[in-house]
């Protein structure tokens, strides 16, 4: 019953009984994932489980022969042992454990009346691709530290070991930047914000706001590491950015003073290309790389009107200093700048696909979201891509066809549409195909407003997206929606809203509020207008 669905499970005879006398072992190189399984297991069973050097209930092993995050899971009625070709994998190794527990195993305080009894089975698992992530839009609503660290939590259940963070946008700049203080002492807040998908919908005239310090920032990502989960941080260039605009307003083409957004879409008004507006982005990542120890830094790169160049001199002499003749070059320009900054001090650019429109800087990696043509176009220049196309993988998408669905926004990605997700497309060759490092789900939050609501955009489809990346190519979704009905009791127990297989709950529909609905025709034509100037090798 593992979900994601492991490489090869053979059950055996009996069971393994944990009790008061049980005990664990590990050497001292996990000692870090020791007492994570320590502190999982604690709590509801009551049980002490103390450290011993030999002959102990469960213990961790470490070989070198497996891959980094492969792992083998050996259970007998006597003992369990771990093992792992690093610390990762043996961490993923402990989650298949908890796994194989009572869902209880996932309360936090003691769960009464239950054996701890673990089924003799002997597992090998590897997982399928390096990046299995989640991108979380944090800047059309914030979502606080403590429920970061529990989203963080819930990867780690399901094995995906990449946070993208969404970290700035027009309606929010959601971290400390200490040499900008305004940009969360302005940037961080608006007024109110739109109901709705409508464009001209009303507002809830009501504040919202919120950032994270640098100190929050370092826990979030020292939490994450503990669990084997790299954050990857975005900041939005050139576009997207009103709210450092609002803070800054120099750092605009038009420089007048400015708002937080607070409507959803598309925004016009973009960076200005200012030897000074560089540099004040640079400056930004330099604070962004001290944070976050990500190979890849997110420098944005999507949405970017450029009426405003075309129509300002001042940017048509900048252009023409430069020696271009064409917005999209400054725009490619612009991305080079910053992804040069980051090359210098060792990281990756990591960028949506509008930024293949233009000359790419060296190591960058696409996020390939509007349909497959990013993907294609960046394995083929040979370019590394995560793969997240929309019509897969956009969880703010709505579940279905039913009118109870809140907000409803684009085509409905149901749970056996997100199963059938794969990052490589199908016209890649071997060689081409390696380029392709994983893939992730996303979750904008324009109409995600709470945790809960949260709550029942990921889940479950985020289970289907964590194992078309984890397991073997070729999943059978009837056994995975078997598998679900018990991964949901494991849900119940950890506390998560999700959207209930026949449809939501009263309490998770939206009535009134109007959504954005579309076809898979209508999508698919607006996909293919957007992806135009994308030429494919």
């Amino acid at each position: 019953m593992l979900t994601p669905r492991p490489h090869t499970l053979v059950p055996g005879q009996g069971e393994l009984l944990l009790d008061r006398h049980s005990t664990v072992a590990a050497p001292a190189a996990l000692d870090g994932v020791l007492t994570w399984l320590q502190s999982a297991l604690r709590p509801p069973t009551g049980l002490p489980l103390p450290r011993v050097r030999t002959d102990a209930t469960i213990t961790l092993a470490l070989d070198p022969e497996l891959g980094p995050e492969a792992y083998r899971l050996r259970v007998t009625p006597d003992r369990a042992v771990i093992t792992g070709g690093g610390p990762a994998g043996v961490f993923w190794g402990g989650q298949a454990l908890l796994q194989l527990l009572p869902p209880a195993v996932h309360r936090k305080a003691t769960a009464a009346g239950h054996r701890w009894a673990i089924p003799s089975l002997q597992v090998y698992d590897t997982p399928r691709f390096a990046w299995r992530g989640l991108m979380l839009d944090v800047a059309r609503h914030f979502l606080p530290k403590h429920d970061v660290l529990r989203i963080v939590d819930l990867m780690a259940m399901h094995r995906l070991n990449t946070l993208h963070l969404h970290l700035t946008d027009d309606q929010g700049w959601r971290v400390e930047i200490r040499r900008h203080p305004r940009l969360t002492e302005v940037g961080a807040w608006r007024h109110e914000s739109q109901v709705g998908a409508v464009s001209g919908g009303p507002a809830d005239g009501r504040p919202h706001g919120g950032y994270y310090t640098q100190d929050d920032v370092r826990e979030i990502v020292a939490y994450a590491a503990q669990r084997f989960i790299t954050v990857v941080p975005e900041i939005e260039t050139p576009g997207h950015v009103q709210a450092a605009l609002a803070a800054y307003p120099s750092l605009g083409v038009t420089g007048a003073p400015q708002q937080v957004w607070t409507r959803w879409g598309v925004n016009r008004n973009i960076l200005n290309a200012e030897e000074s507006t560089v540099a004040f982005f640079t400056g930004v990542l330099d604070e962004i790389m001290e944070l976050f120890p990500s190979t890849y830094i997110g420098i944005g790169g999507d949405e970017c009107p450029k009426d405003q160049w075309r129509d300002d001199p001042r940017t048509q002499q900048r252009m023409a200093a430069l020696g271009l003749t064409r917005e999209q070059q400054l725009h490619a320009w612009f991305v080079r700048r910053l992804g040069d900054h980051l090359a210098a001090a060792g990281r990756r650019p990591f960028g949506w696909d509008e930024i293949l429109e233009g000359d790419l800087p060296p190591g960058a990696t696409i996020a390939s979201w509007r349909g497959s043509t990013g993907a294609v176009t960046a394995a083929r220049r040979g370019f590394d891509v995560v793969s997240c196309p929309d019509d897969k993988v956009y969880l703010d998408y709505r579940q279905s066809e039913l009118p109870t669905e809140p907000i409803p926004v684009s085509i409905p990605l149901s749970l056996r549409d997100v199963y059938s997700f794969d990052p490589v497309p199908p016209e890649l060759t071997p060689e081409e195909a390696r380029h392709v490092l994983g893939g992730q789900a996303a979750l904008w939050t324009e109409h995600a407003d709470s945790p809960r609501t949260v709550d029942y955009l990921l889940f479950p489809r985020l289970c289907a997206v964590a194992e078309t990346l984890w397991s073997p190519a070729g999943g059978d979704f009837g056994d995975f929606e078997r598998r679900l009905t018990h991964h949901l009791a494991r849900l119940d127990a950890f506390g998560v809203e999700y959207r209930p297989v026949s449809g939501p709950h009263p309490w998770q529909q939206r009535p009134g509020v109007p959504g954005r609905p579309a076809t898979r025709e209508q999508r698919a034509e607006h996909i293919a207008r957007l992806v135009a100037t994308i030429s494919t090798p």
